[in-house]
């Protein structure tokens, strides 16, 4: 299975202003029920990524006020990206290697088209392991 197979199933691309105050990126995650979402600079390029950790780390735990914080100024910008034609088992090698819980899917133009977290593909491979598990069931249990 392939990126494209995943982001090509959701409706919507999630990404925020690199103008937009942390309070609004906070709102933003909890609306879309989101963990991370990318930060687009204003020719629409991925310039960074902000996490609930980010929110928590560089900003609620300093005590600074949300509402005067820019994405841009607390965004990850060490951006790992995947091709939309990239297995899903590279991408669990990848988020592995740089110890990393998103990876960015941007397409051979540089053009942001989604990102894919860790808890996705533990979802798709612990389905793909049950539905193993299930036909090796059925043959040993001579239900086929």
């Amino acid at each position: 299975m392939v990126v494209s197979t995943l982001t090509g199933s959701r409706g919507e691309v999630f990404s925020i202003a690199e103008g937009t105050t942390v309070h609004e990126a906070a709102r933003y995650l909890r609306e879309k029920q989101v963990r991370a979402v990318a930060v687009l600079n204003s020719q629409g390029k991925v310039a960074g990524v902000i996490s609930q950790s980010d929110i928590s780390d560089k900003v609620v735990s300093e005590n600074k006020c949300p509402d005067w914080v820019r994405a841009s100024e607390i965004m990850s910008t060490r951006l790992v990206a995947v091709s939309p034609q990239e297995s899903l088992e590279e991408c669990l090698n990848r988020m592995e290697q740089y110890g990393i819980y998103h990876l960015l899917v941007v397409d051979e133009n540089d053009d942001y088209r989604g990102m894919i977290s860790l808890q996705d593909l533990l979802k798709i491979i612990a389905s793909q392991n049950k539905a193993r598990a299930d036909s090796l069931e059925d043959y040993i249990v001579g239900r086929r």
